[in-house]
């Protein structure tokens, strides 16, 4: 399929009631169309996998078209350099968490980019370094402890951005990560424990909340 044609599609599929229920869950609605998650998956099941369109897909800005554009391209392909383009472009927490999850953790530079995005300072960047390690965690069943151990002392650092968006997706990470295995299961609880100690709102919620899921995580 050519990008005019599903760029085409997606407009038909325009849903303004839609667009204002994303905006009260935080989801940016410049350039959206409320187009559902199923229906863009359905999109990219008939499209296949073409590197060429996602990279035409995302250059059209439209919110829809750049998480189709993720579920189309082929990772092998995908270059560091278009992963700091396309992370630099991240406006909305949903965009940079399908994006994460569909596609740059499939990617041979996703543990690197996710402990480098981890210390910038831009909102969805950071974000997106934490949504990676949480993806990593769920998708990279061939991955050692050691390479999610690397990015607790990642974690402790950034649990004091009270930033939404970022202090949401950190405690994620965490919690992805005890979730893997017994080992990171005690690592992950060791480390919401040191977050715990720390002097900060935006600290004691992530280490409280992910405590609770993974001691349940613990005891089953």
């Amino acid at each position: 399929m050519k990008a005019e044609e599903i760029l085409k599609q997606l407009k038909s599929l325009r849903n303004p009631a839609n667009v204002a229920g994303m905006a009260r869950f935080g989801i940016n609605p410049r350039n959206t169309l409320g187009v559902s998650i199923p229906q863009l998956r359905q999109i990219a099941r008939h499209a296949g996998k073409d590197h060429r369109l996602a990279r035409e897909l995302w250059a059209s800005g439209i919110h829809e078209a750049r998480i189709l554009a993720a579920m189309v391209d082929v990772p092998e392909q995908v270059t560091d350099a278009q992963m700091e383009r396309w992370v630099r472009d991240f406006d909305s927490w949903d965009v940079c968490d399908q994006v994460c999850s569909n596609l740059f953790d499939k990617t041979k530079s996703a543990h690197r980019k996710a402990a480098r995005w981890s210390r910038r300072e831009e909102e969805f960047v950071k974000r997106a370094g934490f949504a990676l390690m949480a993806a990593l965690a769920v998708h990279d069943k061939t991955a050692s402890d050691a390479a999610f151990l690397k990015f607790l002392p990642l974690i402790r650092r950034a649990a004091t951005d009270d930033r939404n968006f970022v202090k949401k997706a950190v405690n994620w990470a965490l919690r992805q990560i005890g979730k893997r295995n017994a080992a990171l299961n005690r690592a992950a609880i060791s480390t919401a424990r040191e977050i715990q100690q720390i002097d900060s709102r935006a600290a004691r919620w992530i280490a409280a909340d992910a405590l609770r899921e993974l001691r349940r995580k613990d005891e089953g």
